[in-house]
């Protein structure tokens, strides 16, 4: 398949995928994401990479849903049901990421938002530049944090800095995101690939059968219950999305300005 919003480079055994959409600073339009979704499910197949290491063109690494982007998701006209599909390709492009059999390596230039920030959870490991940040703005547009990625963020920080990170809707620096464990590694921003291909090159020259079991194994322990809990997350995307919440969040993100929520 040819893409057209994604570059892929291999390094022996080592695949750079990079988001190729910088003048939209990596935003996530639905093209983006179907093919994001279609190379992660492509390196199934795959038995000569052994590491995939994922990052952003440009100055970010994504900036999360492109919330103009002409194809997203159905509008309040459509009916619930046709809502509800309409938000499966989140969860299943990150679902693809989490999924792959090979390492996998976030190297987080600039920021990495919303859904963007759910990419870099989905990963085994996260390098971060030492000026990227990350956070989850979904609560500042008035909707609940979805596509599988609560848990993720409760995985990696626990659940008192998950809910501080998600509540609060803000955006953490590099240190910050180091020492709560976020981060694996924070290096500066012009030795990021260096360092993130130096830790895909590590784990390649391991042997690639019990590697990626071990992986697997690990997922599945910490992972067990997420599945039972955040079947839910579409419907709870759809009951805030139909909240004026939503609707003044929404707007004031456009209008550059901030909301001011009421609780209906």
């Amino acid at each position: 398949m040819a893409y057209q919003h994604l570059e892929i480079s291999k390094r022996g055994s080592v695949a750079v995928v990079s988001f190729d959409r910088a003048e939209r600073l990596n935003a996530l339009s639905r093209a983006l994401m179907l093919e994001i979704t279609h190379a992660a499910n492509g390196f199934r197949e795959d038995v000569d990479t052994r590491v995939v290491v994922f990052t952003g063109k440009g100055k970010h690494f994504s900036a999360g849903v492109d919330m103009r982007d002409p194809d997203r998701a159905s509008g309040p006209e459509a009916t619930r049901l046709r809502q509800r599909r309409a938000t499966r390709l989140g969860p299943e492009m990150i679902r693809s990421i989490f999924e792959i059999e090979q390492i996998t390596i976030a190297a987080v230039n600039g920021g990495a938002l919303g859904g963007g920030a759910c990419i870099a959870t989905a990963c085994d490991f996260r390098i971060g530049a030492r000026d990227s940040f990350c956070g989850y703005p979904e609560i500042n547009r008035g909707m609940n944090l979805h596509w599988i990625a609560l848990p993720l963020c409760v995985h990696l920080i626990g659940p008192s800095r998950a809910k501080r990170m998600i509540a609060l809707g803000r955006n953490e620096d590099a240190e910050t995101l180091l020492r709560w464990g976020f981060y694996d590694e924070v290096v500066e921003a012009d030795r990021l690939m260096e360092r993130a291909l130096a830790m895909a090159e590590d784990y390649a020259a391991q042997p690639p059968l019990p590697a990626q079991m071990i992986k697997q194994s690990v997922n599945a322990v910490i992972s067990a219950l997420d599945r039972s809990i955040m079947h839910m997350d579409h419907d709870q995307w759809m009951l805030t999305a139909s909240t004026a919440d939503y609707r003044e969040g929404i707007q004031a993100f456009f209008e550059k300005r901030k909301p001011r929520f009421t609780g209906d």
